[in-house]
């Protein structure tokens, strides 16, 4: 059972997913001319990279109903942080709020580009998973400088109350922000720009065809509507026509720019593939594959859901959040526990523990590369495994029992790593 997560049948949520990628996607990327396009330092002899990625960033503002976008940014946190940074400094406040259901690691690298000049503050859910308004109403006030939001939520829901979120932060002379991780739920039905959003980013690992790769490669592309364009982080690559007509492509900065964000302007290969998938698929494959993510994960909550725990009982989006509780109160088999039974099947386990506010979460998105027999297949094993707690719960306290390696000891394992390599004495 030696396998990488591409060889199972896999669906994790909230992480870099298994998506479709035409093949022409691969035979582009691979092509000479990008496979060697170092650092363009120097923009009049690196014009067709600077194109690329140009046209990468007017489709980014396009997709999303945006105005601008910099696709220089290395993940979705980083882009996180630099609109924290410009909210900030385009309302002179310093304190910024996020949704209690937002990923930690994103607050925890919010929370230090913010430590010298703000605070943040965390907005609870409501029951149905929305955001509590009157919660968002008593943390506004004159010192806040913007709202973060993941829509749809890391509770795999879309926030039925997101028009009156943007409109409450707004009055307040807020900036709205949007974290695009899931944005291969709305693509092609939903525009963030639409909504109100002053900025979001996307994550091209979770969205447009970056492979499993150890955390990367990937890219955050941070996209902006007319309010914060001036602050944006440099450099932005910008088109521009010379007197003899003939277009150039520079690397500019923005009046008011924050600062640069890295020594270089992108993870250039990750926004190659991206360009090329989305340029494949159009506007009509791209709203196809949203749509069947969505079909895909509510087929799944339809099946499971008189066997798990279901903490927010309503149609989800792309992916679905089970809870475990009932199985650990009733047969002390627990979210690892299931996790860990699923192996023995030949599944991946899902995303466990996370969100943080469900207990005994496990959060599974089948996107829209399964299929219908695939999603049986995982859903009979599920209805087994929660059949199992049952009547056998030890079964499942010491799976996985075919795999070359048993139950480990995981969080020892995290907190004393015992490593191969050694530092040079």
């Amino acid at each position: 059972m030696n396998k990488t997560p591409g060889e199972y049948a896999c669906f994790l949520g909230a992480g870099s997913y298994r998506h479709y990628i035409p093949s022409i996607v691969r035979q582009l990327t691979s092509r000479s001319e990008f496979m060697t396009a170092y650092t363009p330092y120097q923009p009049e002899i690196s014009q067709g990279t600077l194109q690329t990625e140009f046209e990468f960033q007017t489709l980014c503002a396009q997709l999303t109903a945006m105005d601008v976008a910099n696709a220089g940014m290395y993940d979705g946190s980083t882009s996180l942080a630099e609109a924290a940074l410009m909210a900030s400094r385009v309302t002179r406040r310093s304190r910024i709020a996020v949704l209690d259901s937002v990923s930690p690691a994103y607050i925890s690298v919010l929370r230090t580009y913010t430590e010298a000049q703000g605070i943040v503050i965390d907005v609870p859910s409501d029951a149905d998973g929305n955001t509590d308004l009157e919660a968002l109403r008593f943390s506004v006030g004159d010192d806040l400088a913007g709202l973060m939001i993941t829509l749809p939520s890391t509770l795999g829901l879309f926030d039925s109350n997101i028009l009156e979120v943007v409109q409450i932060v707004r009055d307040a002379g807020g900036v709205v922000y949007g974290d695009g991780a899931n944005l291969n739920a709305l693509l092609g039905r939903v525009k963030l720009g639409d909504l109100g959003f002053d900025v979001m980013h996307s994550n091209l690992h979770k969205t447009f065809t970056q492979p499993h790769g150890g955390g990367g490669p990937g890219a955050g592309p941070v996209i902006v509507g007319e309010r914060l364009m001036p602050y944006m982080p440099t450099p932005v690559v910008s088109r521009r026509v010379d007197a003899d007509g003939n277009e150039q492509y520079t690397l500019d900065a923005p009046p008011k720019t924050i600062g640069r964000m890295g020594a270089f302007n992108g993870n250039f290969g990750a926004l190659v593939r991206a360009y090329a998938y989305i340029t494949t698929l159009g506007d009509e494959g791209i709203a196809n594959i949203s749509r069947d993510a969505v079909i895909n994960a509510n087929y799944i909550l339809s099946q499971l859901k008189g066997h798990y725990d279901l903490p927010y009982n309503r149609t989800c989006m792309h992916e679905v959040v089970f809870s475990a509780r009932n199985l650990k109160r009733e047969h002390g088999v627990s979210a690892l526990d299931v996790a860990k039974r699923l192996i023995d099947y030949g599944i991946h386990p899902p995303t466990m523990y996370f969100p943080l506010i469900v207990e005994e979460a496990l959060m599974i998105e089948p996107t829209e590369t399964e299929s219908k027999e695939t999603l049986d297949f995982f859903i009979e094993v599920m209805q087994a495994i929660a059949q199992e707690a049952q009547d056998d719960p030890d079964l499942l306290h010491n799976a996985p029992h075919d795999s070359p390696n048993t139950r480990l000891d995981e969080a020892r394992a995290a907190r004393r790593p015992y490593l191969r390599w050694r530092p040079a004495e």
